[in-house]
């Protein structure tokens, strides 16, 4: 009786500890307390690149500029009123989503490309394209390339673990080129084979290499070819199974998008809360309790006009230095696809 009743027991603890440890790692994967840790801690956690002009760079004293942490700066501004409330966390491409799983950051910022399978595979959220992006080519001017068919035979500096190394392979087959793959883990290495001299070709998504030629020694001795082989839409990225936190980020971009639409910035903003318009309103807070349904106040929207600007404004002061042709990523209006849902 005795052997039976340590039995059962036994039997019982090892349910409950089972439960306990499937428990703690539904936790790890899927928590649902982003916004509750924010706020307690003050800051928003966000990942970011290395060092990429116009998307994020540090400056000697450490203070991070770009459009990917503006976009960061304008999460922290809806949520505290504060676009300052930011710590920045540099990532590599090969620990940027395994950084983001583990909670190391709240939101990954960091010119990452929207697949199913990242989706799939990491159990993350994508939760809306910031900057529409296309895989190109760089070379030595003095190659006199005109067009990317004409790199059969090229040595190509490529950076590993990315979706980059995949449209490579894709793009030479289906064109039925060869070429030599010299790839590196860091985009560092891969920046500097190239500078060396150790390919003759550097292929990136167009606006890291638009950013990187910048970092050359003669900027104008490279050619940034016109071919884009690939759909590149880069997003933020959050942990699935917390759609509370995935709203706020996703209607950041989204409030920023239609501030441009309706001709709201940051330096008009006081004017648009005093406007009648009910598009204007509904945006700005002065109609509708669209805020409190993200667990923000009514003003979040304004918030992050005023602090950071609206779509344009950011592209603008980041991208734009840059002479990237805004392209795509134009209003659907001004014959791009940037395109918001309406706040109503």
């Amino acid at each position: 009786m005795l052997k039976r009743t340590f039995q059962t027991g036994l039997a019982i603890g090892l349910v409950v500890a089972a439960a306990i440890a499937a428990t703690a790692i539904t936790y790890e994967r899927y928590d649902t307390k982003t916004l509750k840790r924010t706020i307690r801690r003050d800051a928003v956690l966000c990942g970011v690149n290395k060092g990429l002009p116009g998307f994020a760079t540090p400056d000697d004293k450490g203070n991070w500029s770009g459009f990917d942490v503006d976009f960061c700066r304008a999460v922290a501004a809806a949520i505290f009123n504060d676009p300052t409330k930011v710590k920045f966390v540099a990532l590599d491409a090969s620990e940027r989503f395994k950084e983001l799983q583990s909670r190391k950051v709240d939101i990954l910022s960091r010119n990452s490309t929207w697949s199913m399978s990242r989706e799939t595979s990491y159990d993350l959220y994508f939760p809306a394209v910031a900057y529409y992006d296309g895989q190109g080519f760089m070379v030595p001017a003095s190659r006199k390339v005109d067009t990317a068919v004409e790199l059969d035979g090229s040595k190509v500096c490529v950076q590993d673990g990315t979706t980059t190394l995949l449209n490579l392979a894709d793009y030479f087959r289906a064109n039925n080129m060869k070429y030599t793959e010299v790839k590196f883990g860091k985009l560092d290495e891969v920046v500097a084979a190239y500078k060396d001299g150790r390919c003759d070709t550097f292929t990136a998504d167009a606006s890291q290499l638009y950013a990187l030629r910048q970092t050359l020694p003669k900027p104008g001795d490279h050619t940034i070819l016109p071919d884009l082989i690939s759909k590149e839409p880069l997003a933020p990225v959050v942990r699935q199974r917390d759609d509370d936190w995935m709203m706020i980020v996703k209607w950041t971009l989204y409030a920023m998008i239609n501030a441009e639409e309706l001709g709201i910035t940051s330096q008009n903003i006081d004017e648009a809360l005093k406007s009648k318009k009910p598009d204007v309103m509904r945006l700005v807070g002065t109609e509708g309790a669209y805020g409190e349904e993200l667990g923000l106040p009514k003003d979040w929207a304004a918030r992050i006009i005023r602090h950071v600007g609206n779509y344009g404004e950011v592209y603008d002061r980041n991208v734009g230095k840059l002479g990237i042709p805004r392209g795509l990523n134009q209003l659907w209006s001004n014959g791009g696809i940037q395109y918001a849902p309406p706040i109503r």
